[in-house]
């Protein structure tokens, strides 16, 4: 049996969302898992590079043995159910450019833990399989819109469970990803953050992130102006993203412009407009870094809604 499945990538924290907030992408990763019949030939995984974008040597340090999280993803599957994998070969077919915070690692735990569940039978139900893939990634930001897909606000519980809600994103708002060609190791970027904050601070996010969710409700242009900042993450890796201060100034005077955010933990931007001057606002950003010497790749793109599906299931 052989089950493949497509999941989209993803972009977390969108300003004051720290951990909590994510949006499902049209950039899909494809993750095939199927039951070989060779005894002992154990787990075998192989990761492709699906378009140019992808740098194979992104793709070269990427673990394939029992390192791998996608080998964790289908292990803890099978051990909640009282089984051990066996027998596997694992495909994956990379099109999310990694280590640019658009989620290619909650991608292949996804895809992998839904393929291996086809193949168990579906024992495992929609919140088991958010608590798994959120043991492993460790918070459910990302993990959650690759899964239901859609804008999510999310939380894992101290039972592991996950409480999300999906919100609505505005049709008239324009979502410009923006990927500059330097990776940015989620690692690093955790590394740069205290590990406390000023009340302040805490309470600076907690109002953005009310105007974020209320905005998006009553597609308040003005207000989302005011909710996509924050003081929790972005101030300390700005460093680790070059060029990025300087875009986010020469965007403020685009009126059109609702805000310029990290996507995750970066290296890539996300910026939230109006749908018009979109041409205007990739030039900038282009120019910006090619300034710092960094090429870019620019996509406008609308939100992903299915999140994670099964494209093929094959029987022997």
């Amino acid at each position: 049996m052989k089950v493949s499945v497509k999941v989209p990538a993803t972009t977390a924290n969108i300003g004051p969302g720290f951990d909590c907030l994510g949006m499902a992408l049209p950039i899909y990763n494809t993750i095939t898992i199927e039951e070989t019949v060779l005894p002992g030939t154990g787990v075998e995984i192989n990761v492709f590079a699906d378009s140019d974008s992808i740098d194979q040597l992104s793709l070269d340090h990427i673990p394939l043995d029992e390192n791998s999280i996608v080998y964790k993803a289908v292990e803890l599957l099978y051990n909640s159910i009282g089984q051990s994998p066996s027998e596997l070969k694992i495909n994956i077919l990379s099109n999310i450019p990694v280590a640019r915070g658009l989620g290619s690692s909650s991608s292949v735990i996804v895809g992998a833990l839904i393929a291996a569940n086809e193949l168990l039978g579906r024992p495992a139900d929609e919140a088991a399989l958010l608590s798994i893939a959120c043991e492993i990634e460790g918070h459910p930001d990302n993990i959650t819109p690759a899964i239901i897909g859609g804008l999510v606000i999310s939380s894992q519980e101290d039972d592991g469970s996950v409480v999300y809600r999906k919100l609505d994103w505005p049709t008239d708002w324009a979502i410009t990803v923006c990927v500059p060609d330097f990776e940015l190791s989620t690692d690093i970027a955790r590394s740069v953050l205290p590990t406390e904050v000023p009340m302040k601070d805490a309470i600076y996010n907690a109002q953005r992130l009310a105007m974020f969710i209320q905005a998006v409700h009553t597609k308040d242009s003005e207000l989302m102006k005011l909710a996509l900042h924050d003081k929790l993450h972005q101030p300390y890796r700005m460093k680790l993203v070059p060029g990025l201060d300087k875009i986010m100034d020469n965007l403020r005077h685009f009126e059109n412009v609702l805000g310029c955010v990290l996507s995750g933990a970066g290296s890539s931007i996300l910026i939230i407009s109006e749908k018009n001057n979109l041409d205007k606002i990739k030039n900038v950003v282009k120019e910006t870094w090619a300034d710092q010497n960094i090429k870019c790749g620019i996509k406008t793109l609308t939100v992903e809604n299915t999140g994670a599906r099964i494209i093929s299931n094959e029987e022997d």
